[in-house]
């Protein structure tokens, strides 16, 4: 069984309004990295369920996903969409990570602090888990390479201790099984460029986010094009015109934001948009950007609107990326099983 060279994995959680920071941050660069990549792309359903889910909304929200994915240019056809709970060798190499995971290292996560918050007692024990689910969904395909943004840094470096504990703890019965460098690859993370992390258009200091109680704070993918100029047009800023270079954007958070939108929208650095607006008042500024993005996002709202309207379609979409999916997992996990001595 060789080991891959080039594949990619991903998901994005099916927890509803899916909005511009969910399209920079990560489904352009899993469109990007279609033309060098083997892309294998996942609904994240299994992690939704951490925190209680409504079924009927979960399963509208799978879709939404999927059809997000199929609208801003993944293809179906040459790559593998499909929702995680059809492919039961991710929750099952998830429990032999839980026993190679050590506790401490779950305990230094910062994200389930954050989510639990002050209630960590009352957390269930898949939010605490979930980073071993995590390094399943990436190595039960062995990826090479997963896209990150800042946030999940740490997941992917807790994925790659979980992966060479296991080729350590292991090493003799990998040996045997004739795998000179260990079973699992050590995932390397392919950082995106400009407006990876996307900010609150209310608050600069702030992530963009579907919890945020105000719908003006986000674009979401599925808003038309009259409601997203008019989102752009209320963003929030300063009363400082842009600055001709980067450093001036130091302190100046929600410019710092739209230029960076702006950026990662035409494809362009942050240099380049205040070499061509530095001076510019943000009136003109935020009506560019008003068309840019109306320009770039609002097919791809159309496009799913289109989609959703056929949910067989895209539950024939997903079966039929879970069964290409499985093909390729479901040899790796009997490997696996056979290196950690279980029974057949």
């Amino acid at each position: 069984m060789e080991m891959p060279h080039n594949r990619v994995f991903s998901g994005v959680q099916p927890t509803g309004n899916l909005h511009l920071g969910n399209y920079l941050g990560a489904i352009k660069r899993f469109v990007e990295l279609q033309q060098t990549h083997e892309c294998i792309y996942c609904v994240v359903d299994l992690h939704a369920i951490t925190v209680w889910q409504d079924p009927r909304e979960l399963l509208h929200n799978t879709r939404e996903v999927a059809a997000a994915y199929i609208s801003c240019g993944i293809d179906p056809v040459e790559h593998i969409i499909f929702n995680q709970s059809q492919v039961a060798e991710h929750a099952e190499l998830a429990w032999l990570f839980n026993c190679v995971a050590r506790i401490g290292w779950l305990n230094r996560m910062t994200q389930f602090k954050e989510k639990a918050g002050k209630h960590r007692e009352n957390a269930s024990v898949g939010l605490f888990a979930y980073p071993a689910l995590m390094a399943a969904d990436i190595l039960i395909y062995r990826a090479t390479h997963v896209p990150v943004g800042d946030d999940q840094k740490q997941h992917l470096e807790l994925c790659r201790d979980i992966a060479q504990k296991f080729n350590v703890d292991f090493a003799e019965a990998i040996a045997v099984r004739g795998h000179k460098d260990g079973f699992f690859p050590l995932t390397e993370p392919l950082i995106a460029g400009p407006a990876t992390r996307v900010m609150s258009l209310r608050d600069g200091a702030r992530k963009m986010s579907k919890s945020e109680a105000s719908d003006m704070s986000r674009i979401n993918l599925t808003d038309d094009a009259d409601t997203i100029a008019r989102k752009v047009r209320k963003a929030k800023t300063d009363p400082e015109a842009l600055p001709s270079e980067k450093e001036g954007l130091e302190g100046r958070p929600e410019a710092e934001n739209l230029v960076g939108i702006f950026a990662a929208l035409d494809d362009l650095s942050v240099e380049d948009v205040l070499q061509k607006y530095g001076g510019s008042q943000f009136q003109v500024f935020k009506s560019d950007l008003s068309d840019l993005a109306v320009s770039k996002l609002g097919p791809i709202g159309e496009e799913m609107q289109r989609l959703l309207a056929d949910p067989q379609g895209i539950d024939d979409i997903l079966r039929n990326g879970a069964e290409r999916a499985r093909a390729i997992a479901a040899p790796i996990y009997d490997e696996i099983r056979k290196i950690v001595g279980f029974a057949h």
